[in-house]
């Protein structure tokens, strides 16, 4: 009888374990299921109703904390930016921002640089905070990036202060200029000088505000609107029609190759004028005797082949640190020169935008004391992909030297023909 009863006894206290160790896993994992996770956060039954949707289709990175600063629901943008880690606000300015408007229901805004999250660069992100009630006892926090906004300002900036400086040389120069001619009426010899000096400036002038207008034009209109298949040789005869002047006046003899049966797609006006700014500046910064060569050729790339028009100099080089700078619309390489030949400053920054906006791209090899070479790289018309492929393949590389000079060195100005020169390749 004893023995049962002991039996009995231990029974009830294994059942009675059994029980307590059973409550304590069910109220543990309720615990677990409380916390914060980075999907759900235990959301909707603490949120307002509605608020989650909301949420949902905001552009700001959005986070909720509650009373104890834990985070209820944050967007995957506040997890991209680093705004939430382990369930927690991790950036201390907005966390206090969100104790200070939980205090006192006042609602707060604040602009903070951020440090990129998972890179070693020294830049930041520029971020705008604002911290509203939500309800009685949470807190909403909306994060707008500014980094992008900030680097749109800052071009614009520049580019007004840039304009404002080109625009008042010229204009300040004419000012000078024709109060010099009012003083030295009675004298015709200086009055002709001032005025040539004055023909000079306004010459300038329009032609600067004629490459802002340009700029303009390439950045907002649509080329493909007005696209057409364009001869490759034609842009080329045009481009060395525009610098025939000054070639002659400093002996540069002029060589072109390979541009013929080539066709481009796209609007004639963008592409002519950036082939030409691109040869004017091959002659302009190039010394007296020298050869400028103009080539093009078929190179195959994905999604349909692509025209490579190549401009060769013997100049005076590029600079490795200017070469990251010079397609910035106004800078020079060398600003005291570019004074002597007219030039603006925008010129490659047009190139480059009418390449962009054809789907194709400019670069550049350039070596100080050898010269440079641009590459213009564009879609090809539909109409010439059907030809047969020229021999030879893109690999080698460009000889600026004697492939582009002629017979009669003495003559300023030459223009070969495909027979006589062959197409020279680009520069590594």
């Amino acid at each position: 009888m004893n023995v049962n009863a002991a039996i009995a006894a231990v029974a009830a206290l294994a059942g009675l374990c059994t029980g307590v160790i059973a409550m304590l896993a069910f109220r543990w994992s309720e615990r677990e299921q409380a916390k914060p996770t980075r999907s759900s956060l235990h959301t909707d039954a603490a949120l307002p109703p509605g608020v989650d949707t909301v949420l949902s289709v905001l552009r700001s990175s959005a986070v909720v904390l509650d009373e104890a600063d834990a985070v209820v629901k944050a967007s995957s943008a506040a997890y991209a930016l680093g705004l939430v880690r382990g369930g927690k606000l991790a950036v201390e300015p907005m966390l206090a921002m969100a104790r200070d408007t939980r205090r006192d229901g006042e609602i707060r805004q604040i602009e903070l640089d951020l440090p990129r999250r998972g890179t070693g660069r020294g830049d930041a992100l520029a971020v705008s905070a604002r911290v509203a009630p939500l309800g009685s006892r949470l807190v909403l926090l909306l994060v707008e990036d500014l980094t992008e906004a900030r680097r749109i300002e800052a071009v614009r900036r520049d580019f007004v202060a840039n304009v404002s400086h080109e625009l008042k040389t010229p204009a300040g120069a004419l000012s000078l200029l024709s109060e010099a001619v009012m003083d030295a009426s009675d004298d015709p010899e200086t009055v002709s000088r001032f005025a040539g000096r004055m023909q000079v400036e306004a010459a300038r002038l329009t032609s600067l505000v004629q490459e802002l207008i340009d700029l303009s034009r390439v950045q907002n209109d649509d080329p493909l609107e007005d696209a057409e298949p364009v001869r490759v040789d034609e842009l080329v005869a045009e481009a060395i029609d525009r610098c025939r002047h000054q070639a002659g006046t400093k002996q540069i003899t002029m060589a072109t190759g390979g541009s013929a049966d080539l066709r481009v797609w796209g609007n004639r006006g963008q592409l002519a004028a950036a082939l030409g700014n691109l040869v004017e500046n091959a002659v302009n910064y190039s010394p007296a005797r020298t050869r400028v060569g103009i080539a093009a050729r078929r190179i195959p790339a994905t999604g349909g082949d692509l025209i490579e028009l190549a401009v060769t100099d013997q100049g005076i080089g590029i600079s490795e640190k200017d070469r990251e700078r010079i397609f910035e619309r106004f800078y020079r390489v060398d600003p005291a020169r570019s004074r002597q030949t007219g030039g603006t400053g925008l010129g490659l920054a047009i190139v480059k935008h009418v390449a962009a906006s054809h789907g194709g791209e400019v670069t550049v090899w350039s070596a100080e004391g050898q010269g440079s070479t641009f590459t213009l790289r564009l879609p090809e018309a539909g109409a010439a992909r059907d030809r047969d492929r020229p021999a030879g393949g893109p690999g080698e590389p460009y000889d600026s030297g004697s492939d582009l000079d002629g017979e009669d060195g003495d003559r300023p100005y030459e223009t070969f023909t495909n027979d006589q020169l062959s197409a020279p390749e680009v520069l590594p």
